[in-house]
């Protein structure tokens, strides 16, 4: 039986057949069309004014613009709206500092502390600084920012005995590595790092501005000296849309 071009087309469009297209597919390809018009960091219209442009509902306009957004085509600063992309930050996988990074790429890197103190090292944080569980260990969390704008959230855990004073000594110098090789004579040789994705808490959406769920990359390094020795844990999570991280990667000799 013999089927003919118009038909099959009709078939592909019904509910239900292979090839259908969602609605809410179709919006996300006119907004992408829409955002390959403007400049990076122009404002994109209003959901209210796209679901009438487009003669569709607000909760289908909104699936498609979130799904820009996890894609990093789009940018939403929670409280001022969706913004075509800028091109992302990127970082290379090596032990370099936020300062080292940012530099290297022109930005003027900066760092707001939300929360410094000591606190009491649980079974698995003991074993990674090398200290006995109960020990005092030194949390320093920090908003980290680039030009002006937050890109991530960083909670640094070091030993309390083996860097005593350091609480009073990062006063002194605008970067931690800097003050470990300046104070004690402490460089980070090599640490492990592992990336994965998280879900933005209401915390971290408010702080980094953007919205709840959105995909974070979550970061965890465990760094340590040219002895061996364990020098720090580092909790990260940078913002998903605005971050991408580059690799050198070489094939292991037989």
């Amino acid at each position: 039986m013999s089927t003919d071009v118009s038909s099959a087309q009709a078939h592909a469009g019904a509910p239900g057949r292979t090839g259908r297209v969602p609605k809410y597919y179709r919006i996300k390809q006119r907004l992408l069309q829409m955002t390959e018009a403007r400049a990076p960091g122009s404002p994109m219209p209003a959901e209210r004014l796209l679901a009438v442009e487009f003669r569709t509902s607000r909760t289908t306009v909104r699936k498609a613009l979130q799904e820009l957004v996890g894609e990093g085509r789009l940018d939403r600063i929670q409280g001022k709206g969706t913004f075509v992309a800028r091109p992302k930050v990127y970082r290379t996988l090596q032990l370099t500092s936020y300062t080292e990074d940012m530099e290297a790429q022109g930005l003027h890197p900066a760092s707001q502390v939300l929360d410094i103190g000591y606190v009491a090292a649980e079974e698995e944080l003991a074993a990674l600084l090398g200290v006995e569980p109960g020990d005092r260990v030194l949390r320093i969390e920090r908003l980290r920012l680039a030009g002006g704008e937050p890109m991530a959230i960083e909670a640094t855990h070091l030993s309390a005995a083996r860097f005593p004073g350091l609480r009073r000594n990062l006063a002194r110098y605008t970067s931690l590595y800097t003050t470990l090789a300046e104070v004690y004579g402490v460089r980070p040789a090599e640490a492990d790092e592992t990336i994965e994705t998280s879900p933005a808490t209401p915390r971290e959406a408010a702080l980094l501005g953007t919205d709840v769920g959105l995909p974070m990359l979550l970061l965890s390094r465990h760094s340590r000296d040219e002895r061996g020795m364990p020098v720090e844990w580092v909790r990260s999570v940078y913002r998903g849309s605005r971050y991408r991280f580059t690799a050198t990667l070489t094939r292991p000799v037989p």
